[in-house]
C-alpha cells in the first residue's frame, strides 16, 4: 500500500517537492493544504497559490482554510487520514492536534543546515552572512520551531554569487530529492531520527520592507551581500533625489576606500560607485522607480551631478515611499 500523505505548503518552489511525491508510485498525496486565494496585482483579483494551482492541476484534493488553528480545518485534515504529514513552507506553525493526526508526525524540508538559521529566512541569513556553504535538511516537526529531530542532510556549496530567489529553488530541488528517498526509509524503521544540537541554534525573522533599506554606514561587503539576500523580496532599496532606487547588483571595490560620506556617488574606473561606512560599493544594475532595471552606468549618464549629491535619507522611511517594492 502506498505511504497516505497530506502535504502542506504554499510557495512556486514547495511545488518541487509536490510533484516529486505524485509521482512517485510508493506515496499517495491523498490532499494539499494550502494558503488561501489573495488578492493580487493590480486589479486585486483574487490569485490560487503555487501549490494549490499545482495541485488542482495533477487532481489532489485542496484544503484552503484561513487558518489551522479552525477546529473544521482540523476535522477536515484528520479525514483524509494520512500517515504521515509533509510540509514546505506552508506559512503556519502547527498546533499539537494537527500535529497529532498522522501516526508517522509531520516531516519538513528546511533549506539550511540545521540547528543553523531555524526560521523563515534561512537562505536569505546564510548569504548576508557570507558563509561559504549551506545545505538542506529533512525534519520531524515538533511543537517549536525548526527544532525536531533531523531525518537527513546534505551540504551544498554556497557561491559568492548566489542569490536567494534561485538559491532556494536549487535547495528545494536537492530536498525534494531527498525527501522521496527519506520518507520510504523513514516510514519503514530504517532511519533514527537525530536530535538538533539546540546549543548551536541560530535564528531568522521573517523580512520586512524595512530589512531591504541600505544603510550607507554598514560596509560595502554587507550591503553588496543585501542585494542578493534580497532578491525578489524585500529587495535592496535605497532612494535618489526623493525616489526609490532598488540596488538589484553591486560589486566591492576591494582596493579602495572612500574619502566621502557614505552615500556619496562617486564615478570610478569601474564606473558608478557609493561610498559606504567601509569601502567603495560599485553599482552594476539598478531600478530606478517605476522603470525597468537598467546597467548602473547606463543610469549614471542621465544624471546631472552636482557633486557629493547622496543616495539614502535617514529620515525617509516607508512612509513616504522610500522602501516600497
Amino acid at each position: 500500500m502506498p505511504l497516505r500523505i497530506v502535504f502542506l505548503g504554499s510557495p512556486a518552489f514547495a511545488v518541487i517537492p509536490l510533484e516529486r511525491l505524485v509521482a512517485d508510485a510508493r506515496y499517495q498525496v491523498v490532499g494539499v493544504v494550502t494558503q488561501p486565494d489573495r488578492p493580487a496585482g493590480r486589479g486585486r483579483a483574487l490569485v490560487a497559490t503555487p501549490v494549490k494551482q499545482a495541485a488542482l492541476r495533477l487532481g489532489v484534493p485542496v484544503l484552503t482554510p484561513e487558518t489551522l488553528r479552525d477546529p473544521a480545518a482540523v476535522a477536515e485534515l484528520a479525514a483524509l487520514r494520512p500517515d504521515v504529514g509533509v510540509v514546505a513552507a506552508y506559512g503556519e506553525i502547527l498546533r499539537r492536534d494537527v500535529l497529532a493526526i498522522p501516526p508517522l508526525g509531520y516531516v519538513n524540508i528546511h533549506p539550511s543546515l540545521l540547528p543553523l538559521y531555524r526560521g523563515p529566512s534561512p537562505v536569505a541569513g546564510a548569504i548576508l552572512n557570507g558563509d561559504a556553504e549551506t545545505g538542506v535538511t529533512i525534519m520531524l516537526i515538533d511543537a517549536k520551531m525548526d527544532s525536531g529531530p533531523i531525518l537527513a542532510q546534505r551540504t551544498v556549496p554556497l557561491p559568492p554569487d548566489a542569490r536567494t530567489g534561485s538559491l532556494t529553488q536549487e535547495l528545494f530541488a536537492i530536498g525534494a530529492d531527498m525527501l522521496v528517498e527519506t520518507l520510504e526509509a523513514y516510514a519503514r524503521g530504517a532511519i533514527t531520527p537525530q536530535p538538533q544540537d539546540h546549543a548551536r541554534a541560530t535564528f531568522t525573522k521573517l523580512l520586512t520592507r524595512d530589512d531591504g533599506i541600505i544603510d550607507w554606514t554598514q560596509p560595502a561587503i554587507r550591503i553588496e551581500r543585501m542585494t542578493r539576500a534580497y532578491d525578489p523580496w524585500p529587495g535592496a532599496t535605497t532612494t535618489w533625489r526623493g525616489a526609490l532606487l532598488k540596488i538589484i547588483a553591486a560589486r566591492v571595490i576591494a582596493d579602495r576606500c572612500a574619502d566621502a560620506p557614505p552615500g556619496t556617488l562617486i564615478d570610478t574606473a569601474d564606473g558608478p560607485a557609493v561610498a559606504t561606512g567601509d569601502g567603495l560599493l560599485a553599482l552594476v544594475t539598478v531600478q530606478p522607480a517605476g522603470k525597468r532595471p537598467l546597467p548602473a552606468a547606463d543610469w549614471r549618464r542621465g544624471l546631472r551631478l552636482s557633486g557629493g549629491e547622496q543616495l539614502g535619507d535617514a529620515s525617509e522611511s516607508l512612509s513616504n515611499g522610500a522602501a516600497v517594492h
